[in-house]
Protein backbone atom coordinates (compact mmCIF):
# COMPACT_ATOMS: atom_id res chain seq x y z
CA UNK A 1 0.00 0.00 0.00
CA UNK A 2 1.35 3.40 -1.33
CA UNK A 3 -1.43 5.96 -0.28
CA UNK A 4 1.17 7.93 1.62
CA UNK A 5 4.29 7.64 -0.63
CA UNK A 6 6.66 9.79 -0.42
CA UNK A 7 5.28 11.83 2.49
CA UNK A 8 6.51 12.52 6.09
CA UNK A 9 5.05 12.90 9.54
CA UNK A 10 5.79 13.26 13.18
CA UNK A 11 4.30 10.80 15.66
CA UNK A 12 4.51 11.76 19.58
CA UNK A 13 3.97 10.34 22.33
CA UNK A 14 5.01 6.42 21.32
CA UNK A 15 5.99 4.34 25.02
CA UNK A 16 5.67 0.68 23.87
CA UNK A 17 4.59 -1.48 21.27
CA UNK A 18 1.00 -1.37 23.11
CA UNK A 19 0.94 2.70 22.15
CA UNK A 20 -1.57 4.08 20.55
CA UNK A 21 0.89 6.27 19.10
CA UNK A 22 2.72 3.51 17.60
CA UNK A 23 -0.08 1.60 16.20
CA UNK A 24 -1.01 4.80 13.97
CA UNK A 25 3.00 5.10 13.40
CA UNK A 26 3.05 1.33 11.77
CA UNK A 27 -0.10 2.12 9.60
CA UNK A 28 1.35 5.21 8.16
CA UNK A 29 4.90 3.80 7.75
CA UNK A 30 2.87 0.64 5.88
CA UNK A 31 0.93 3.31 3.74
CA UNK A 32 5.09 4.53 2.49
CA UNK A 33 5.05 7.64 5.02
CA UNK A 34 8.33 8.35 6.44
CA UNK A 35 8.83 9.20 10.21
CA UNK A 36 10.30 11.00 13.23
CA UNK A 37 9.19 9.92 16.74
CA UNK A 38 9.61 12.14 19.60
CA UNK A 39 10.16 11.09 23.28
CA UNK A 40 10.39 12.78 26.99
CA UNK A 41 13.27 11.35 29.03
CA UNK A 42 15.64 9.20 28.89
CA UNK A 43 13.37 6.02 30.49
CA UNK A 44 11.28 6.24 26.95
CA UNK A 45 14.62 6.76 24.93
CA UNK A 46 15.32 3.29 24.44
CA UNK A 47 11.99 1.89 23.93
CA UNK A 48 10.92 4.72 20.95
CA UNK A 49 14.94 3.87 19.56
CA UNK A 50 13.74 0.49 19.31
CA UNK A 51 10.62 0.68 17.89
CA UNK A 52 11.62 3.06 15.37
CA UNK A 53 14.89 1.20 14.32
CA UNK A 54 11.71 -0.98 12.45
CA UNK A 55 11.08 1.33 10.32
CA UNK A 56 13.32 2.44 7.78
CA UNK A 57 14.12 6.18 7.55
CA UNK A 58 13.30 6.89 10.88
CA UNK A 59 14.35 9.76 12.95
CA UNK A 60 14.29 9.95 17.19
CA UNK A 61 14.64 12.90 18.63
CA UNK A 62 13.85 14.07 22.44
CA UNK A 63 10.80 16.25 23.21
CA UNK A 64 9.64 17.55 26.47
CA UNK A 65 6.51 19.26 25.38
CA UNK A 66 6.75 21.86 28.56
CA UNK A 67 9.73 23.12 26.73
CA UNK A 68 8.78 25.71 23.65
CA UNK A 69 12.86 25.80 23.39
CA UNK A 70 12.48 21.37 22.70
CA UNK A 71 9.47 21.88 20.78
CA UNK A 72 11.19 24.14 18.26
CA UNK A 73 14.43 22.04 18.49
CA UNK A 74 12.53 19.09 17.39
CA UNK A 75 11.22 21.14 14.24
CA UNK A 76 13.88 22.72 13.22
CA UNK A 77 15.64 19.04 12.97
CA UNK A 78 12.63 17.92 10.96
CA UNK A 79 13.08 20.84 8.99
CA UNK A 80 16.61 20.12 7.85
CA UNK A 81 15.98 16.27 7.66
CA UNK A 82 12.47 16.06 6.25
CA UNK A 83 12.40 19.39 4.44
CA UNK A 84 8.33 19.69 4.95
CA UNK A 85 6.20 18.01 6.73
CA UNK A 86 2.82 16.27 5.92
CA UNK A 87 1.13 14.85 9.20
CA UNK A 88 1.81 15.82 12.77
CA UNK A 89 0.28 13.35 15.17
CA UNK A 90 -0.31 14.25 18.90
CA UNK A 91 -0.53 11.31 20.75
CA UNK A 92 0.20 12.69 24.73
CA UNK A 93 -1.62 12.91 27.64
CA UNK A 94 -0.48 12.81 31.43
CA UNK A 95 -1.93 13.76 34.76
CA UNK A 96 -0.51 12.65 38.21
CA UNK A 97 -1.98 9.32 39.00
CA UNK A 98 -3.60 11.16 42.44
CA UNK A 99 -5.51 13.38 39.99
CA UNK A 100 -7.22 10.47 38.71
CA UNK A 101 -8.74 9.20 41.79
CA UNK A 102 -11.04 10.47 44.63
CA UNK A 103 -13.50 12.88 43.93
CA UNK A 104 -13.08 15.60 40.95
CA UNK A 105 -13.92 18.09 43.27
CA UNK A 106 -10.42 17.17 45.41
CA UNK A 107 -8.68 18.76 41.89
CA UNK A 108 -5.63 20.45 42.72
CA UNK A 109 -4.85 23.18 41.28
CA UNK A 110 -1.35 22.00 39.98
CA UNK A 111 -2.41 18.74 38.84
CA UNK A 112 -5.33 20.44 36.85
CA UNK A 113 -2.40 22.84 35.50
CA UNK A 114 -0.44 20.13 34.50
CA UNK A 115 -3.50 18.00 32.60
CA UNK A 116 -4.14 21.15 30.71
CA UNK A 117 -0.72 21.78 29.65
CA UNK A 118 0.67 18.60 28.47
CA UNK A 119 -2.54 17.30 27.78
CA UNK A 120 -4.12 19.99 25.76
CA UNK A 121 -1.91 22.94 25.36
CA UNK A 122 1.05 21.14 23.58
CA UNK A 123 -1.32 20.32 20.81
CA UNK A 124 -1.15 24.61 19.95
CA UNK A 125 2.10 24.41 21.43
CA UNK A 126 3.81 21.72 18.28
CA UNK A 127 0.97 23.13 15.92
CA UNK A 128 2.39 26.24 16.11
CA UNK A 129 6.34 25.11 15.51
CA UNK A 130 5.13 22.65 12.92
CA UNK A 131 3.03 25.08 10.95
CA UNK A 132 5.56 26.45 8.06
CA UNK A 133 6.85 22.72 7.63
CA UNK A 134 3.12 21.82 7.32
CA UNK A 135 2.19 24.96 5.21
CA UNK A 136 5.14 23.13 3.12
CA UNK A 137 3.53 20.35 2.18
CA UNK A 138 0.42 22.25 0.53
CA UNK A 139 -2.01 20.13 2.24
CA UNK A 140 -0.95 19.74 6.10
CA UNK A 141 -2.92 17.16 8.29
CA UNK A 142 -2.54 17.45 12.88
CA UNK A 143 -4.22 14.22 14.33
CA UNK A 144 -4.78 14.63 17.70
CA UNK A 145 -5.77 11.80 20.26
CA UNK A 146 -8.50 12.21 22.70
CA UNK A 147 -11.08 10.04 24.55
CA UNK A 148 -15.06 9.72 25.55
CA UNK A 149 -14.96 11.01 28.75
CA UNK A 150 -14.59 14.20 27.42
CA UNK A 151 -17.54 14.18 26.41
CA UNK A 152 -19.26 11.90 29.36
CA UNK A 153 -18.47 11.53 32.90
CA UNK A 154 -16.12 8.34 33.29
CA UNK A 155 -15.07 7.06 36.98
CA UNK A 156 -11.14 7.74 37.68
CA UNK A 157 -11.08 10.24 35.00
CA UNK A 158 -11.23 13.42 36.70
CA UNK A 159 -9.20 16.25 35.29
CA UNK A 160 -8.28 14.56 32.17
CA UNK A 161 -12.00 14.19 30.86
CA UNK A 162 -11.87 18.31 31.55
CA UNK A 163 -8.57 18.34 30.06
CA UNK A 164 -9.52 16.00 26.94
CA UNK A 165 -12.82 18.35 26.62
CA UNK A 166 -10.14 21.29 26.36
CA UNK A 167 -8.14 19.22 23.57
CA UNK A 168 -11.05 19.00 21.29
CA UNK A 169 -12.11 22.56 21.42
CA UNK A 170 -8.55 23.27 20.84
CA UNK A 171 -8.61 20.74 17.85
CA UNK A 172 -12.01 22.95 16.44
CA UNK A 173 -10.61 26.52 17.15
CA UNK A 174 -7.05 25.49 15.28
CA UNK A 175 -9.16 23.53 11.96
CA UNK A 176 -10.44 26.94 12.02
CA UNK A 177 -7.25 29.30 11.99
CA UNK A 178 -5.33 27.19 10.24
CA UNK A 179 -8.02 25.88 7.06
CA UNK A 180 -7.31 29.16 4.93
CA UNK A 181 -3.21 27.66 5.27
CA UNK A 182 -4.33 24.42 3.71
CA UNK A 183 -3.43 22.55 7.06
CA UNK A 184 -6.63 20.39 8.76
CA UNK A 185 -6.90 19.39 12.59
CA UNK A 186 -8.77 16.71 13.69
CA UNK A 187 -8.90 14.11 16.54
CA UNK A 188 -10.06 10.79 17.03
CA UNK A 189 -11.44 9.26 19.78
CA UNK A 190 -10.74 5.67 20.71
CA UNK A 191 -12.44 3.14 22.42
CA UNK A 192 -10.78 1.79 25.50
CA UNK A 193 -7.46 -0.22 24.16
CA UNK A 194 -5.02 -1.86 26.34
CA UNK A 195 -2.42 0.59 26.76
CA UNK A 196 0.23 2.15 29.57
CA UNK A 197 -1.97 5.16 30.11
CA UNK A 198 -5.16 3.12 30.32
CA UNK A 199 -4.02 1.24 33.07
CA UNK A 200 -3.05 3.90 34.97
CA UNK A 201 -7.04 4.44 35.38
CA UNK A 202 -8.27 2.47 38.01
CA UNK A 203 -10.89 -0.36 37.20
CA UNK A 204 -9.26 -0.17 33.69
CA UNK A 205 -9.82 -4.16 33.40
CA UNK A 206 -13.11 -3.93 34.20
CA UNK A 207 -14.08 -0.73 31.83
CA UNK A 208 -12.34 -2.89 28.71
CA UNK A 209 -14.60 -5.49 29.76
CA UNK A 210 -17.86 -3.32 30.11
CA UNK A 211 -17.10 -1.45 26.33
CA UNK A 212 -17.02 -5.32 24.55
CA UNK A 213 -20.10 -6.08 26.25
CA UNK A 214 -21.84 -2.78 25.03
CA UNK A 215 -20.45 -1.63 21.91
CA UNK A 216 -22.32 -2.35 18.72
CA UNK A 217 -20.04 -4.70 17.36
CA UNK A 218 -19.54 -6.63 20.85
CA UNK A 219 -15.41 -5.98 21.42
CA UNK A 220 -13.17 -3.15 21.95
CA UNK A 221 -11.02 -1.51 19.29
CA UNK A 222 -7.94 -3.22 18.01
CA UNK A 223 -4.28 -0.33 17.20
CA UNK A 224 -4.66 -1.60 13.47
CA UNK A 225 -8.21 0.09 13.22
CA UNK A 226 -7.02 3.42 14.63
CA UNK A 227 -4.04 3.55 12.90
CA UNK A 228 -5.92 3.12 9.66
CA UNK A 229 -7.76 5.97 10.43
CA UNK A 230 -5.25 8.05 10.94
CA UNK A 231 -3.98 6.71 7.45
CA UNK A 232 -7.01 8.23 6.21
CA UNK A 233 -6.81 11.39 8.00
CA UNK A 234 -3.28 12.06 6.88
CA UNK A 235 -4.66 11.13 2.85
CA UNK A 236 -5.95 13.46 0.45
CA UNK A 237 -9.39 10.93 1.15
CA UNK A 238 -10.11 12.79 3.89
CA UNK A 239 -8.88 16.39 2.26
CA UNK A 240 -12.88 18.15 3.42
CA UNK A 241 -12.50 16.88 6.55
CA UNK A 242 -10.94 19.27 9.67
CA UNK A 243 -12.35 20.20 13.11
CA UNK A 244 -13.72 16.86 13.40
CA UNK A 245 -13.60 14.37 16.53
CA UNK A 246 -14.05 10.76 14.51
CA UNK A 247 -14.88 8.09 16.80
CA UNK A 248 -13.22 4.73 16.61
CA UNK A 249 -14.88 2.59 19.64
CA UNK A 250 -16.82 -0.11 18.13
CA UNK A 251 -19.72 2.32 18.11
CA UNK A 252 -19.86 2.70 21.66
CA UNK A 253 -20.31 5.79 21.96
CA UNK A 254 -23.55 5.90 20.36
CA UNK A 255 -25.00 3.77 23.27
CA UNK A 256 -27.20 5.10 25.91
CA UNK A 257 -28.83 3.15 28.91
Amino acid sequence: MTLLANTTGVVMGVANKRSIAWGIAQALSAAGMRLAFTYQGERLRGNVEELAGTLPGSLVLPCDVTSDAEIAAVFESVGREFGRLDTLVHSLAYAPREELEGEFVGSSREGFRTAHDISSYSLIAVTRAALPLLEASGAGSVIAMTYYGSEKVTGNYNVMGVAKASLEAGVRYLAANLGPRGVRVNAISAGAVNTLAGRGVRGFTTMLNHYAEHAPLRRNVELREIGDTAVFLASSMSSAITGEVLFVDCGYNIMGV
